[in-house]
């Protein structure tokens, strides 16, 4: 098991930052997907620009305050939590992935690999929110 966290602030309305990032629809800021499939209102299927496929389970949504999900592909399964704060104009995330890999050889790899998705996604969703300041 890999636990990992990151926090970051934005100069943004919370409803922007929470929109931005649960838009299902409105993914084409992330730079390492190339699709997402929604199956329901509670699933649903993102895929690299490798093509490679990940499916998740939302668990909980309390609008602009948090969002959940368990997650699974062939390489690991596990838990991941954004927390949203906003307080004098700022905007604070937190998101922790909690992941477990399926494969023994990759238990040394998995915390690094964590930490660099980590970084990857917040400098994308800053990209695309300084484009809305």
């Amino acid at each position: 098991m890999a636990i990992s966290t990151v926090k970051a602030d934005f100069q943004n309305d919370i409803e922007k930052v929470w929109d931005t990032v649960t838009s299902l629809d409105n993914y084409q800021w992330r730079s390492d997907l190339s699709k997402i499939d929604v199956v329901n209102e509670s699933e649903f299927i993102e895929y690299t620009t490798d093509g490679y496929a990940t499916t998740f389970t939302v668990t909980a949504c309390e609008p602009l305050k948090c969002w959940e999900f368990d997650l699974k592909n062939s390489n690991m399964t596990g838990h991941w939590t954004g927390v949203f704060f906003y307080k004098d104009g700022i905007t604070t995330i937190e998101f922790t992935e909690d992941v477990s890999p399926k494969k023994f050889l990759l238990k040394p790899f998995v915390k690094s690999f964590l930490k660099k998705q980590q970084q990857r996604y917040i400098k994308d969703l800053r990209n695309v929110l300084e484009k809305h300041i």
